[in-house]
């Protein structure tokens, strides 16, 4: 059984303010054997720190915004298309043997706006995500459509700060090995945990490091 989280932003994303060593650190503290780096339209990060750290898992993934919603694509390591539908990202998610997740799909912000049964052609349901609000309505609605549907329920915390890694997180009865943990989340051998990010989270969050806490140096191009 493997500890992960499996929503993860870097600041590789626009709106994160997390260093690659500042994941590490984090997943140390918070005693999680893995992470999933999904920052915003590219796996350049994940990529980064998949070559640099070798005692922690790390899954490399992306979070792609389409009309209907947000989805995690686990287990890319090629950057998605720009300015794809859901279908495409579907397809580019199992063209690749991906991973194609909903993601806080009952949130005021990012919510799924298609067709519910849409919802049937992802491989799992993110029915636990720190970040969502309201919190408690959000965590309620997925766990009951994810039961509706018979869709495996996942949890990641959707940090954008260092504090925030670990709020929440999918238990896999899986070993440490990339390929196995794909499998047996589509296979439905994990359970969700989590809660939701404190109220100073929050605001720093939203603040994105602007004004009161400073942004690291931006990533090299290469």
């Amino acid at each position: 059984m493997i500890k992960i989280d499996l929503h993860v932003h870097t600041y590789y994303s626009y709106d994160a303010i997390t260093s690659l060593k500042e994941v590490v650190k984090a997943c140390r503290r918070m005693h999680l054997q893995g992470v999933a780096i999904t920052d915003h339209d590219t796996v350049d990060g994940a990529l980064k720190l998949m070559k640099k750290e070798k005692n922690l898992l790390i899954i490399p993934g992306v979070e792609i915004k389409t009309k209907e919603a947000h989805i995690l694509v686990l287990g890319v390591v090629e950057n998605p298309p720009k300015n794809s539908s859901l279908t495409e990202v579907l397809d580019f998610a199992k063209d690749l043997n991906g991973l194609a997740i909903a993601s806080h799909i009952f949130s005021m912000v990012g919510r799924f706006k298609g067709d519910l049964k849409q919802l049937k052609s992802f491989d799992a349901l993110e029915v636990i995500n720190s970040s969502s609000f309201p919190f408690l309505f959000s965590t309620r609605m997925a766990f009951s459509i994810a039961d509706a549907l018979k869709l495996p329920m996942v949890a990641g915390s959707d940090a954008h700060i260092p504090e925030a890694i670990g709020r929440a997180y999918t238990v896999i009865d899986s070993n440490s090995e990339l390929d196995d943990v794909i499998k047996a989340i589509k296979c439905g051998r994990v359970k969700p945990y989590g809660k939701p990010l404190t109220f100073s989270m929050r605001i720093k969050k939203w603040a994105r490091g602007r004004w009161i806490w400073p942004r690291p140096p931006p990533p090299p191009k290469c």
